[in-house]
Parts: structure tokens; sequence; C-alpha cells
């Protein structure tokens, strides 16, 4: 039995200005989405396959966390580097972290190298460690990657590089294969990897960290991410807020940045696929993100305990009283384009179950107790989720509790409306008489 009610209050951004334009994004791919609720703002070719490049270890980032949230390793396990590891991490111009074969590595020493240098090696290191081997850890973030709901995507290493770089050992695939995803997965990988967590930004973040400080192995790890406050492009293409993600560049991928910034309560994520150059990913990555933070803003779409404006009561039988008054149980923000004036459309569904044959409820009811969904619906155009879900509702629930009557009080209710039907009938009987 579907109620449609509109809720009080004004719903959208209230404001009169016109919706800006979306930006002309040089980039093959691109998508930008609200982190918190996952919804598209901006896409351009979301579901082209492309290669990530190094933006893959997103998905390493991901497993390892993981491993260490669920305790099965721990940052200060020492990791001892295989011959063909070792002899891969002295290719400097694959960016990497020289390691030795003869020494060992905690895991944070590893992790970092691999969040802040996107280093390589490092990463097959820390897969060897967390599977086995760096197959087995394949499997594991192509099985991570369906229960994420990704659609688009293949892995066949651990790093990002084409399996040609990897001297006959790539792990799955072939020979001069590389990992693919489109737009749309790796940013539903990077929204996963920030919600489940967000202390990936705390190592994303550093700008500049020494490997193996005040050892004769001591290297000084840039950032690739030339977004990040005091290096290269943060003056020339400023995006307030910046602390990631993750860059990504090979032969086949072109340049590519996964980018995340937060302004206020806002955070936004930004996938650009396939640039030109070096410096043109980050150009991108800045038009997406600020055009999204300019144009873009959370609004209290309803508050909890809203009710609606003239039916805030349900009927009740059975009750000490004859109705209840019901509400919104929670608050629902949602990310609103500046100049749309009613960015949603609410009603309320009461649940059939609770119902009776006459649409209403049966004592005895909590205070607080759900009683349907007030459901939402967007009245302009909407670019989806990226986790694909459709529509939204938050709880409706009652504001009071109504004790179930005693038998006494339905009785002479049952009594009151029999006799109260005779007169009815009684007074149309009378009434037919005279006409």
């Amino acid at each position: 039995m579907a109620i449609v009610l509109f809720l009080a209050g004004t719903f959208g951004s209230g404001s009169n200005a016109e919706a800006a334009e979306a930006p002309d994004i040089n980039a093959k791919a691109a998508i930008l989405v609200d982190a918190d609720s996952g919804k598209i703002l901006y896409q351009k070719d979301p579901e082209l396959t492309l290669a990530p490049a190094s933006m893959t270890k997103m998905m390493s980032e991901y497993l390892i966390l993981e491993q260490i949230n669920n305790n099965k390793i721990s940052w200060d396990d020492k990791v001892s580097i295989s011959e063909n590891i070792h002899i891969l991490s002295q290719n400097r111009s694959l960016s990497n972290v020289p390691l030795r074969s003869d020494a060992q590595y905690s895991v944070k020493e590893l992790y970092e190298a691999m969040a802040i240098y996107s280093a390589n090696a490092a990463t097959m290191a820390l897969a060897e460690h967390v599977a086995g081997t760096e197959a087995k850890f394949v499997e594991m973030m192509n099985a991570k990657a369906e229960e994420m709901g990704l659609k688009e995507y293949r892995f066949v290493n651990s790093s990002g590089l084409n399996n040609k770089d990897l001297r006959g050992n790539h792990p799955a695939g072939e020979p001069n294969e590389e990992n693919m995803m489109s737009a749309r997965s790796t940013a539903l990988l990077a929204y996963h990897l920030i919600k489940d967590y967000p202390e990936v930004l705390d190592t994303a973040s550093i700008p500049v960290k020494n490997f193996r400080e005040g050892t004769d192995d001591e290297i000084v790890m840039k950032n690739w991410n030339w977004l990040l406050p005091s290096l290269v492009y943060s003056n020339k293409y400023p995006v307030e807020g910046i602390d990631g993600l993750k860059t990504g560049s090979t032969d086949l991928a072109g340049y590519a940045f996964t980018g995340t910034a937060k302004q206020g309560d806002m955070r936004l994520i930004s996938v650009v696929m396939k640039t030109d150059s070096y410096e043109a990913r980050f150009e991108e990555a800045s038009k997406l993100l600020n055009y999204g933070f300019d144009n873009f803003e959370s609004k209290t779409i309803i508050s909890k305990g809203d009710q609606v404006e003239k039916d805030s009561t349900i009927s009740v039988v059975k009750g000490k009283e004859k109705e209840v008054e019901v509400a919104a149980g929670e608050s629902f923000n949602a990310i609103v384009q500046n100049g749309t004036e009613k960015a949603y459309e609410t009603s309320y569904k009461l649940n059939d179950e609770l119902l009776t044959e006459d649409g209403e409820l049966t004592a005895p009811l909590e205070d607080g107790e759900e009683v349907g969904r007030i459901e939402l619906k967007a009245t302009g155009e909407e670019l989806g989720y990226i986790t694909g879900e459709k529509g939204s509702s938050v709880s409706l629930v009652t504001t009071d509790s109504v004790e179930k009557a005693g038998w006494f009080t339905l009785t002479m209710r049952a009594i009151g409306g029999f006799f109260s039907s005779i007169w009815s009938s009684a007074a149309g009987a009378v009434k037919g008489l005279f006409s």
C-alpha cells in the first residue's frame, strides 16, 4: 500500500543560480563521484576498459590493510626478499626502492614505499608475504574485485606493470598483458578503499619520506601525486584539501590518476585515464575536482523528526489511542548541484505487513518503531551511483508508543459502534419516510 505524501521543508539547493556546465576533460575516460554516497557527478566513457597501470596498487593496498585489520599480518612483520624481486628492485626506471636479498624489511616500510613511491618490487614482496606467491595474491585481487562489484576489470599482477617488465616471472596472463579496469571500476575500488580503510590517506598524503632513513640503504621517496601541497603542480593546478590517492603510467595506459580531496564535509574522488602527459593528468583531475566542489554541495534533504505537512498520523486499532504520529527516523543528506531548486521528491510507503485491510496499524506499538520508509526520488537528470544502487530511503517511525487497550475498552468501543450503526440505520429509515 503506497501512500504518497510530501514532507515539509525545502529540498534541493534553494539557489536561483544556473547550474554550471561540466568541464571538457581531455582524457580517454574520466569520472567524478561523491566519496560518501558514491553518487556520480560527472562521467566520460566510464565503462571503457583501459590499463590502470600503478592505480592497480589501490587493490594491493586494500588487501594489505584488510590483512592488517583482520590480524593476519602486522606492520612489524619482517619480510624476506626473493632473488627475483631483489633483481627487479634494482631497476630504478620502473619506480623502485632497491631491496637487498640479504636483508629483511617490515611490512610498514614496504607499504610506505608502495603507497608513496609506487615501488613495484616492494608491492610484489608484500604480495608474496600475504599469499605465499604473487599468483595467489592476484587470485585474491580478482576475487575481491568481484566482491566489491567491479564490472570491468582483470588483474594479472599486483603492481600494474606490463608483464613483460617482470622478466618472465609474471604471475598470470600473457607475457605482454597488463591489468585492465574502467574508470568506473577504478572509482569504485577507490570508493571502497577510502570508505573501509580511511587510514590509507594518512600515507597517500605524505609528500616526501626517506626509505630506511639513517641506513646505508636510505632513499628519498617523493610522492608521484604532484598535486599534494609543496609538490610540483600544487600551485599550478591547486585543489584545496587534496590528500591522495594514486598515479599510474605505462606505454599502454598513458598517464592516469585517481585523485581525492576533502573540503568541509564533502569528499570527492576523481579518475582520469589515458591522458597525454604526466602534467595533463593533474590538470584534468584538478578541473574535475574543482568543478565538483564549486558546483555541488551536501544538503540535508530530510532531518530526523521531519513530518508530513497534513497527514502526520496513522490510524491505530486495538490501542488506547486511536492514532499515532509518524516522522522521519533518520536524516538524509545528498550531494545536490547548485541551481537545482527541487532536487528530490519525497513520499512514504507504509509496510503492508503491519497494516490491516483498512490500512491501519495494530497496537501495541513502541516509540520509534519503523512502520514504513520515506522514499526519495531525484527530480533532475541523474547519473546514478558508483555502487549501482538506485533510489534512496530513510525509515518512517512512530513518535510515541501506543499501548494495547484492555478488554473493557475494546468491548465498550464495539458496543458503541454497534449502537452507532443501529442509529445510522434508523435515521436513514426515518429520513426515507419523509423523502
